[in-house]
């Protein structure tokens, strides 16, 4: 398999309402965690960031214009890789101590990691063999109702547990924009983690299904609208026999 280079590792596309997406497109669709930056008025706003294979904050100067909120959806490896790289870390409490503490099994980097989750190679010195994820302690915990203001922008901590036990999902009502993690995306959900909870999974939808969501940025695959928000999680619910 070919080797990537570090300038090529990521990429940028800006979205509406301030919001830039990162993606490592040489991670395949499924493994590849969606990166959020949100712009505000006195700081910014980084929702996961990604593998940590490649420097994040070096190879993004987005990311060192002004000071950054790095928040966790959840610990799992695709998605807090880079967390090391901030000065501020932000995670909900039933996930902090693997924040701090992470192992290869704890954030199912065993047994995902593999080269085969690739397109082409991060650079040397990279092992998939080897990877793990950097501690990265968080600087904040943040649970249910919990509020996460940028001066202009204020986002509700929605707690979202199911698919992990700590996952969150961040919503800013005056837009109708939810950045929903892992708990849901337009793509296979993942519900059999080692510490995934079907009735925590069932009541996170419940409710993420109430909110009146107009854009979704998920954790992984595109974004989507309000009513394609409703038919996934409307369709998921219906398998469960909801």
């Amino acid at each position: 398999m070919r080797i990537a280079t570090a300038e090529t590792w990521y990429e940028t596309e800006g979205r509406q309402d301030g919001v830039t997406q990162i993606g490592e497109p040489h991670i395949k669709e499924f493994y590849r965690c969606n990166i959020w930056h949100v712009r505000g008025r006195d700081r910014d706003m980084l929702v996961d960031s990604g593998m940590g294979v490649v420097p994040l904050r070096a190879s993004i100067p987005l990311l060192t214009e002004r000071p950054v909120i790095a928040v966790a959806s959840h610990t799992h490896f695709d998605h807090i890789g880079g967390h090391h790289e901030f000065k501020e870390r932000l995670i909900h409490p039933a996930e902090a101590g693997l924040l701090a503490a992470p192992t290869r099994a704890a954030t199912l980097a065993d047994p995902y990691v593999t080269d085969d989750i690739f397109t082409a190679l991060p650079p040397g010195p990279y092992r998939s063999t080897e990877y793990a994820v950097k501690a990265a302690p968080a600087t904040r915990l943040i649970e249910d109702g919990d509020a996460i203001d940028l001066g202009d922008r204020i986002f509700e901590v929605i707690h979202t547990p199911g698919h992990s036990p700590g996952g969150i999902a961040l919503w800013e009502g005056a837009t109708g924009t939810l950045f929903s993690g892992d708990i849901v995306y337009d793509g296979p959900l993942v519900e059999d983690a080692y510490h995934s909870n079907i009735d925590d999974y069932v009541a996170s939808m419940e409710r993420l299904l109430r909110l009146p969501v107009r854009l979704v940025h998920g954790g992984h695959f595109p974004s989507y609208d309000g009513a394609r928000h409703r038919a996934i999680i409307g369709a998921w619910l219906k398998e469960k026999g909801r």
